[in-house]
């Protein structure tokens, strides 16, 4: 008797879609004329699938086999679609079955929840079938084909009749057909053809404001769908839509927030009014609250500072906090945490309700309220500290996402003194979470070690030990990442980080963790007190493992063999074991790398560089760039031998490494702890040192410096553009990074035009255009400008000149005889500036360099700067002279007076130094007095008069 509600829900759950409205196919209606009028035939025949379905469920039952939900019977599931086709045609009957139409219809549906596919020609056939069933009164026959309807997405030519025959519906003195018309046909002009909302805009308009709740919510539902397609229609609709704003429904209420916000999003001052016009009145619907909640949270975050936020949104927000729904509560306090720049006091009110949640009875409260205070721990973790007492009865609650959070949480939150006693309690609660959750745990983990450097010997001896327990891939990848990124920044726990990873290969059966720790041993191995401690266990890989760890242990042996040279003979006779292996690769590494260690002592290199360069550091071009240079030397012998330092990069090679290193430093875990700025310049680092590698500025030699990116225009108009200028010894090179914001038009040939005539010293010595720009794809064109004469400052006018190609913006394509047309675009002016040629280099003392520099070429100017704050005026000066702050003088210690160390290399090769004085002459200027020295006086005059 337990199985016919199952079957039951399976039949109503694959009837419907997520969209859809309200439905039950599966009930069975006492229906004494319609039974009559079904055949014999056809009542047999739904009687013995019935009866088959009940006997499969019970043989499923008695088997007692473990199925989820998902999983339950379903009389549809061996269902093909060219049988239902074939029923189909009883749509055309003359005396239409209402029952075994919604039997059809259901098939249908359940076919398309699927993913089943139909061709266009069946689709046609279907929904014209489908149409002729609406002469049907039936109720639930009506619902179903709205449905289809919806479903099948009419082609644009049957659009026409679907609009006809559902607007009839739409003036019918029924509210269900009307509500239903009006959101399956504004589905279907949203997807088709928008230009047909003009036909039936009268009838939605009518609908926002009528009395039924549901007509009302539905022509809103809809309103919201056609914004996006026909939005100049929609937002006439404005005063419609404000009407239904004080509707007493709720669900009226929330459909017409959403829908006036759409309208007037692009209008930033329009969105402002609107919401704080609406946090003087309150609504009445929750769900509406929680919306305005949001915009309210967005209008603050756009305000520049935190001084500037409009103190009555705010305010809104914290008495949102008093309100009588659990859900506007956490809403508010989602939105208070979240904000930038909020301070402690700001975040109290906040926390505090968060911290009745954990005491909630509702595990909803419990787990929003902990998953809240675990985002807000990262940036404001002593804030959340007061919850922590709460939070550690979390850690046994039955919910084990809920516990699992709570427990990341406190290792953010918690003191160097309660580590201990909160690895007591992970330990036992460890064994009893899935792997998911592990990971989540462990990450915690690798936060608190680098938090508290002190206890990474408790930490990582836990590490250790979870490390040999079962458990998954992606889980003792998570761990064995975690102790990767120990190691690197905490140096005590280098060997004993290397011990518990070479104990963890003697029985690893993964084979890319094995070779991630054997590269790492390989790193780090040799600069360890006992390095030879460590071949016993690379050793053991090469008898023991399959043929990619032998390959990785070859080239580990062989970097202690290049590193340390008493253990270099011992190395050699390993890897001469090795020479005979099965396998090809190991036994081309084994042979190369005996054939290099043997050859050291000669000092004889490979491909222009040394043993330890090319084995031990990272290769000054990509490997893709040397393969390409290989096959042309191959295919073109020279008598030159061959040399790394002639490999030149391609232009689209650079933009694929470019893209590569994006990707990788985004999916790294183990470079996940740096700060993103941190990464964001080691990345442009290397990046701009490939750029004398390309054939068109080989010539330029060695890199300098390179400059910050400065914006030529502003964001989010037609030609989004900036410029990094690379400085070499002679040159320098402008790197200018496009963006192309309209979509319908594809740009060719794209070149910058830098005026030099106000700036003397400069000359334009070559370009290199950017072949293409297409919409959202960013691209680089580069300025080659040779100097002639001393160090040129000042202003470059520039112009970005291109070939201009209309797109279909549904292809993304141009026209094949679209030749295009000339155009220009007028940007802003490019500075050139001392800063951009000193490079920032710090020194460790000072105070010495400073004496032993001597004041032979010291300069000492003063200044009156108009900045309202000494710290201001700090940051801006750094920024324009382009040095380095040195022994932290970067912070002022007292707000009216302040001294700042900074240090520099000036192009040459000069070092600079300077001691800048600050003090508070009134509110709006702050006095300077600046001393530059370096050997040569004249490049401190010219430092210290940049800044005048």
């Amino acid at each position: 008797p337990n199985t016919a509600p199952a079957v039951l829900r399976s039949v109503a759950a694959g009837s419907a879609s997520a969209d859809a409205f309200p439905l039950v196919t599966a009930q069975r209606q006492p229906d004494i004329p319609r039974a009559m009028t079904t055949s014999a035939s056809e009542m047999a025949n739904q009687g013995a699938q019935w009866l088959q379905g009940m006997k499969d469920a019970a043989m499923s039952m008695t088997s007692r086999e473990k199925k989820d939900e998902d999983e339950a019977y379903s009389p549809y599931q061996s269902l093909q679609k060219s049988v239902v086709l074939q029923e189909c045609r009883c749509f055309n009957d003359r005396e239409i079955n209402p029952r075994r139409c919604i039997t059809i219809l259901t098939k249908i549906l359940w076919l398309l929840s699927q993913g089943e596919k139909l061709t266009q020609l069946e689709t046609t056939d279907v929904f014209f079938g489908v149409t002729k069933l609406l002469q049907a009164k039936d109720q639930q026959l009506r619902r179903l084909i709205y449905l289809v309807m919806k479903e099948l997405k009419p082609s644009p030519e049957e659009v026409i009749i679907v609009c006809a025959t559902l607007t009839k519906d739409m003036n019918s003195k029924m509210d269900l057909y009307r509500a239903n018309a009006i959101r399956v046909l504004g589905a279907i002009i949203a997807a088709t053809d928008p230009t047909m909302l003009a036909q039936i805009e009268r009838h939605l308009k009518q609908a926002l404001v009528d009395k039924n709740c549901f007509v009302a919510a539905s022509a809103l539902v809809a309103g919201i769908h056609l914004m996006h397609v026909n939005g100049e229609v929609v937002r006439r609709w404005v005063n419609e839509v404000q009407t239904a704003l004080s509707s007493e429904n709720t669900s009226v209420q929330y459909h017409a927030l959403a829908l006036l916000h759409q309208i007037k999003r692009q209008d930033r001052l329009a969105v402002s009014k609107v919401v704080a016009s609406l946090t003087r009145t309150p609504l009445k619907s929750a769900l509406a609250q929680c919306l305005l909640i949001r915009f309210a949270k967005k209008v603050i975050e756009e305000e520049p500072s935190a001084e500037s936020r409009d103190r009555a949104l705010f305010d809104f927000l914290e008495a949102s906090l008093r309100h009588k729904s659990d859900m506007v509560i956490y809403e508010a306090a989602t939105a208070i945490c979240s904000l930038p720049n909020v301070t402690q006091r700001e975040l109290s009110p906040s926390v505090t309700v968060l911290q009745l949640f954990l005491c909630s009875p509702k595990p909803a409260c419990r787990f929003s309220a902990v998953r809240t205070l675990n985002k807000l721990a990262m940036a404001h973790p002593l804030a959340v500290t007061p919850c922590n007492m709460d939070m550690e009865g979390l850690i046994n609650d039955s919910n084990r996402s809920i516990a699992t959070l709570a427990i990341t949480t406190l290792l953010k939150t918690g003191s160097e003194s309660g580590v201990e006693r909160l690895m007591k309690q992970i330990t036992s609660f460890m064994s009893e979470i899935a792997d998911d959750f592990k990971i989540v745990v462990v990450d915690a983990i690798r936060a608190m070690c680098l938090k508290f450097p002190q206890k990474h010997r408790l930490l990582m001896t836990f590490l250790s030990n979870v490390l040999r327990e079962e458990g998954g891939f992606a889980y003792k990848k998570a761990i064995v990442d975690t102790l990767l990124s120990i190691i690197g920044r905490v140096s005590e726990a280098k060997e004993a980080g290397l011990s518990h990873l070479c104990e963890f290969i003697e029985d690893c059966e993964f084979t890319l963790l094995s070779t991630q720790i054997l590269h790492l041993l390989g790193i780090e191995g040799p600069t360890t007190a006992e390095p030879s401690k460590y071949i016993r266990f690379i050793y053991n890989r090469v008898v023991l493992e399959n043929a990619t760890v032998r390959a990785s242990a070859v080239s580990a042996l062989a970097k202690f063999g290049i590193v340390i040279d008493s253990l270099r003979p011992s190395i050699i006779v390993l890897l001469q074991r090795c020479i005979y292996d099965n396998d090809d690769e190991v036994r081309d590494r084994a042979i190369f790398f005996v054939a290099m260690l043997k050859g050291l002592e000669s000092g004889v290199g490979i491909g222009g560089m040394s043993a330890k360069q090319l084995i031990l550091e990272p290769l000054p071009v990509p490997l893709a760039a040397i393969e390409a240079h290989c096959r042309n030397y191959i295919a073109a012998p020279s008598e030159q031998p061959l040399s790394i330092h002639q490999v030149t990069v391609d232009p689209e090679l650079l933009q694929k490494e470019r893209k590569a290193a994006m990707a990788a430093a985004k999916s790294q875990d183990a470079i996940a702890d740096q700060p993103a700025a941190g990464k964001s310049d080691v990345f442009a680092d290397s990046e701009a040192d490939l750029l004398s590698r390309m054939p068109q500025f080989v010539h330029l030699g060695a890199r300098f410096t390179s400059s910050k990116r400065s914006a030529l225009s502003e964001s989010g108009i037609e030609y989004e553009v900036s410029c990094i200028k690379h400085v070499y010894a002679a040159h320098v090179l402008l790197q200018f990074n496009l963006n192309n914001t309209l979509e319908d038009q594809l740009l060719e040939k794209v070149t910058m035009a830098v005026d030099l005539s106000a700036v003397p010293g400069l000359v334009a010595e070559s370009e290199l255009a950017c072949a293409s720009l297409p919409f959202g794809t960013p691209g680089v064109a580069y300025t080659c400008l040779r100097r002639t004469d001393g160090v040129p400052v000042g202003s470059l006018p520039c112009t970005l000149k291109f070939v201009v190609k209309d797109v279909d913006p549904a292809s993304g394509l141009p026209d094949d005889d679209d030749q295009g047309y000339d155009d220009e675009y007028k940007l802003e002016d490019l500075e050139i500036a001392a800063a951009d040629f000193m490079r920032r280099v710090a020194v460790v003392d000072f105070r010495t360099a400073w004496e032993t520099m001597g004041n032979g070429g010291e300069v000492v100017e003063t200044f009156s700067l108009s900045y309202s704050s000494i710290k201001a005026a700090m940051d801006a000066l750094v920024e324009f002279l382009g040095m380095q702050v040195c022994e932290n003088s970067g912070q002022p210690a007292e707000s009216s007076r302040a001294t700042v160390t900074l240090s520099g290399v000036f192009l040459g090769g000069m070092q600079v130094f300077a001691i800048v004085n600050l003090r508070t002459d009134s509110p709006t200027h702050v006095g300077m007095r600046l001393t530059v020295r370096s050997a040569d006086v004249g490049i401190s005059q010219f430092v210290a008069a940049s800044v005048a």
